[in-house]
């Protein structure tokens, strides 16, 4: 493709367009965002599903944490060559593979339903493919969007995006649940998934990028670990890594939200949607709130003392028996989850030369990744052990453990004053 018919992708549409609403003068960009928010809201769907499918046949916890396991190891696999395929070849085509494989993994799962199922190996075989298609659309997604909005929209682009997937993850769980709830069955649930990225399939068909992606320099696998060295030798960042992993890691509940919604709170699967949704909503209306009144001073503080609410009310949340005070809880959890999210990302980009910001991201997306995956298969792994209950009361003991432990090997996190006067272009 040539650059000269890529002019008319350049230029937004109407000069008239609010600047907060900038990015959507792009057709393209609106087209994008419809598109991503029905693969996340499908996502979204198919999780509150396979959860309940998954914990209905066995009764086990811990099979609810193999869910998580399923769909993160692939992505430590391929996550070097899923980087090197986003860099090779253009990323649409590579979206639109990637999104015409979800739909896929959603009729495998309503086949192998249809079928009657006794075990769930063919549900982790299914999750396993999903895991290997997100570890190859993680990378291209987040590479496209500069390729569909001006550079210097770019920042409204990744507000807006942050917004519809925070979106996307409140409906998705509540229509998810909702589905399941009225039919006593996760087929229209699978269905709708699959129905949801063919028409994101389609819309990503209309985009128009900004400018061909052409194959570029792949870093080898000696500059990913000099990314690593980078993080090790840099105190600041590690501590911030390190507290956002093992945090997570250790105080991560929604994997067990199936056992409450049917055997402790008993609001089935609706009201599981609804448990799997707070977390969203609360992270939405805090990002809302620290749009208009950001954050001034002893920042690395405050992300110090929001992590410890997160432990805080996941124990409340482990603790309730009463469906209002565990949605509360959730909703809390969510946002201070949100406002530590911000600090934290805000300080390893401040911490990083413009020139090692990739591959640091790289390393922290994998980490990311390990967190909220590999938390899943924890929780299971301790619900197996210990009970329900106790498992994520220990899981926001340990949170606020790690707070602790952080803050003393890191005192740098502690003495981080100010967010930098763009914070909100690092975002995503």
């Amino acid at each position: 493709m040539q650059r000269g018919k890529l002019k008319r992708a350049q230029m937004p549409e109407r000069s008239s367009t609010p600047t907060a609403r900038v990015a959507f003068s792009y057709s393209s960009f609106r087209y994008y965002m419809t598109a991503r928010f029905l693969v996340t809201t499908a996502s979204e769907m198919q999780s509150v599903a396979v959860g309940w499918q998954v914990y209905a046949l066995t009764h086990r916890p811990l099979d609810l944490g193999l869910l998580g396991l399923a769909q993160f190891l692939p992505g430590v696999l391929l996550f070097l060559v899923a980087g090197h395929t986003a860099d090779r070849f253009p990323r649409q085509r590579i979206l639109q593979i990637c999104w015409a494989a979800f739909s896929l993994c959603s009729v495998l799962l309503l086949a192998f339903t249809i079928r009657g199922l006794t075990s769930v190996y063919p549900i982790y075989l299914a999750l396993l493919f999903n895991g290997a298609i997100r570890a190859f659309n993680g990378p291209a997604g987040q590479a496209f969007l500069p390729l569909i909005v001006a550079q210097e929209h770019f920042p409204n682009a990744v507000a807006w995006s942050a917004s519809v997937f925070q979106a996307a993850t409140i409906i998705g769980p509540m229509l998810g649940g909702l589905l399941y709830g009225w039919t006593a069955s996760p087929m229209v649930v699978y269905s709708s998934a699959a129905i949801s990225c063919l028409t994101a399939l389609l819309l990503l068909s209309l985009i128009r990028v900004r400018a061909s992606a052409r194959p570029r320099a792949v870093e080898s696998i000696s500059e990913v670990l000099n990314g690593l060295k980078f993080i090790w030798q840099n105190k600041l960042i590690l501590g911030a890594i390190s507290l956002d992993l093992f945090a997570v890691l250790l105080g991560g509940a929604v994997a067990l939200l199936p056992v409450y919604a049917r055997e402790i709170l008993s609001v089935g699967p609706s009201g599981l949607g609804v448990l799997r949704a707070a977390p969203g909503a609360g992270a939405i209306v805090m990002s809302i709130f620290v749009a208009h009144w950001p954050l001034r001073r002893r920042v690395g503080a405050t992300m110090l003392w929001c992590v410890v609410g997160f432990g805080v009310f996941t124990i409340v949340f482990g603790w309730s028996r009463h469906v209002a005070l565990s949605v509360a809880a959730l909703l809390l959890v969510g946002a201070c989850d949100t406002v530590s999210v911000i600090v934290r990302h805000t300080m390893i980009q401040l911490g990083t030369p413009d020139e090692m910001r990739g591959r640091v991201s790289a390393v922290n997306m994998v980490f990311i990744g390990a967190s909220n995956e590999v938390g899943q298969f924890e929780s299971g792994i301790t619900a197996q052990w210990f009970g329900t209950v106790p498992a994520v009361i220990l899981g926001g003991v340990g949170t606020i453990a790690i707070v602790a432990i952080c803050a003393r090997l890191f005192p740098a996190l502690r003495q981080v004053d100010e967010l930098p006067r763009q914070a909100e272009t690092v975002l995503s």
